[in-house]
């Protein structure tokens, strides 16, 4: 079904073998995806076969789940990690039979295949037997027919019907007597909710009983698109759009990453580090952005927090405009390097970008002082909002929202790419779990930033002119070879942002599958909500810093 990759390595190879071993009978095939080893096995032994490696194997990291139809078949790929060591992956692969596609469900074994499983069914079509919620989530329960399935009806009417509206807590019996049960609608359409979602909240009394996120409000068929679009040229101006608060440049790399190792294309070392000096600026902007909306949703402080971090932010939004030529939708990745260089005059930039990251320590030094040293933010903070390491790890969560459970990943140094395994710098960890460590791990992140970016930049002052290679000899037109498929992460401002890629020979893909991190960060909220009040529900939302055009792609 998939080719090898062209760099196979034996240590690798010993690996998968020492797998299939673990899983025995449970192996009806193999397969090798790039990066990892991929086993096929029987819909009915999905729990058993991720159980043995979670347990086992060590892989503790659900990442994505991605679900495609074939001309004769469905099929369900696990893409398996370890948060301690991310470049071991294993793929599960699941087909199940086209007229009749079930399968069982991962979520007893894995909390986070809730939502996959459910946008799976959603999209593609696929049912998860014993899922204990399997409905729709980016679409209407009422839609007719799913959007990523070979026959589905384009042309057919959708209608909602006024039930879709009637009261969840109609039939509950917590509503009759003097309960003080109440059904609260939050969003979608509220400055607290970053974003169209929609929470619908039960509370009894003023603590929250449950929380059922609800999105899909925005979904643009993101997936859809980039596998009309050719690797070449076509799909890297959408990145930018799937989270629009500055990590534009993160996203892209997502892409180039997958792609370069789909067409085996080697990057410039220059080109390199412009990628990761501007990554990094990007990574600045998306954090100041949650920085100074924490503080619009904790204290309502707009006058001095806000606009103290939209300041800096501004300075940033310069800079990279002068780099890039845009302010939000950067486009400026390309396949095996950047579109061009640093702007000239290369000194005047280089000052520019030095003396921001001057001034940004004494910015920060004022950030805590505004919040983190801030009694009212503490009190909203400390000890709201928990997460604990293993419960991070089932739903999950990446970047700062695990960091600040003591999950010490980072993909920028457990799977390097760019120039960061050549860099001083370290990953930021609290062990608080709670909405003020996500807090802190943020402040703390930009300090490390504006570390790298000063590197990148005495790095390239010092470069020798006649090596400032900003993109290799890429083939006008890319055919990667039928079947080979390839899933590939890099560390985005909300944590890790993957995307799966299945060629089938020609210049588009025939799958491409987005991993939003806020996708999986999101999905926990209720775990971390259960048990206490309106106003630390708002806390723990905003100090996820979900975006949605992330989470609903």
């Amino acid at each position: 079904m998939s080719a090898q990759s062209s760099r196979p390595d034996p240590r690798s190879a010993r690996a998968a073998d020492e797998l299939a071993d673990l899983l025995g009978e449970h192996v009806l095939a193999r397969e090798e995806h790039r990066n990892a080893p991929g086993f096929v096995v029987r819909p009915d032994a999905v729990q058993d076969v991720l159980s043995i490696l979670k347990a086992e194997a060590g892989f503790d990291h659900l990442s994505c789940v991605t679900a495609q139809e074939y001309e004769d078949r469905y099929e369900s790929i696990y893409h398996l990690k370890k948060y301690d060591d991310p470049t071991r992956e294993v793929s599960v692969v699941v087909p199940t039979d086209r007229e009749d596609p079930i399968s069982q469900s991962a979520e007893p074994v894995f909390r986070t295949a809730d939502w996959h499983e459910r946008e799976a069914y959603d999209l593609v079509g696929i049912e998860y037997d014993d899922h204990p919620d399997l409905r729709r989530i980016l679409l209407p329960e009422t839609w007719q027919g799913h959007p990523l399935s070979r026959d589905y009806d384009q042309n057919c009417p959708q209608v909602v019907t006024h039930t879709e509206h009637a009261n969840p807590l109609a039939d509950d019996a917590r509503g009759e007597g003097d309960s003080d049960t109440m059904f609260l609608n939050i969003g979608p359409h509220h400055p607290a909710t970053h974003g169209v979602l929609h929470l619908e909240v039960t509370l009894d009394g003023e603590q929250v009983v449950d929380v059922d996120p609800d999105i899909g409000y925005i979904h643009r068929c993101e997936e859809q698109m980039c596998q009309n679009g050719t690797y070449r040229h076509q799909i890297m101006p959408y990145p930018d759009r799937w989270d629009w608060s500055g990590a534009g440049l993160l996203n892209e790399w997502a892409y180039a990453r997958v792609a370069e190792d789909l067409a085996d294309i080697d990057v410039p070392e220059y080109a390199q580090v412009v990628r990761t000096m501007s990554a990094e600026l990007s990574r600045i902007l998306a954090h100041l952005l949650a920085v100074g909306t924490y503080a619009l949703d904790v204290t309502g402080e707009f006058s001095a927090t806000f606009m103290y971090a939209i300041t800096e932010r501004e300075r940033v939004q310069d800079l990279l405009e002068d780099l890039t030529g845009q302010r939000l939708m950067f486009n400026y990745f390309r396949l095996g390097g950047v579109v061009w260089d640093l702007p000239e005059p290369r000194e005047e930039y280089n000052g520019k970008v030095l003396s921001f990251t001057d001034d940004l320590p004494e910015r920060l030094a004022e950030f805590h002082e505004l919040l983190t040293a801030n009694e009212a933010v503490q009190i909203r903070t400390l000890d709201t909002g928990r997460l604990g390491p293993e419960t991070a790890r089932s739903y999950g969560c990446t970047g700062p929202v695990a960091r600040a459970s003591g999950v010490d990943y980072d993909l920028r140094r457990d799977d390097p790419y760019g120039y960061y395994d050549q860099l001083d710098w370290n990953v930021v960890t609290e062990d608080g779990c709670d909405n003020f460590a996500r807090l802190l791990v943020r402040l703390r992140e930009l300090e490390e930033s504006a570390r790298i970016v000063e590197q990148c930049v005495d790095l390239l002052e010092d470069w020798p002119e006649d090596d400032r290679e900003i993109q290799a000899n890429v083939p006008r037109t890319l055919k990667p070879e039928d079947d080979t498929e390839v899933y590939r992460a890099v560390e985005a401002a909300k944590g890790e942002l993957g995307i799966y890629i299945r060629a089938d020979g020609t210049d588009e893909p025939a799958r491409f599958k987005i991993r939003g991190p806020s996708f999986s960060n999101l999905q926990a909220l209720p775990e971390m909500s259960r048990g206490e009040y309106v106003p630390d529900l708002i806390a723990t939302l905003g100090s996820l810093d979900p975006i949605m055009g992330d989470v609903d792609r």
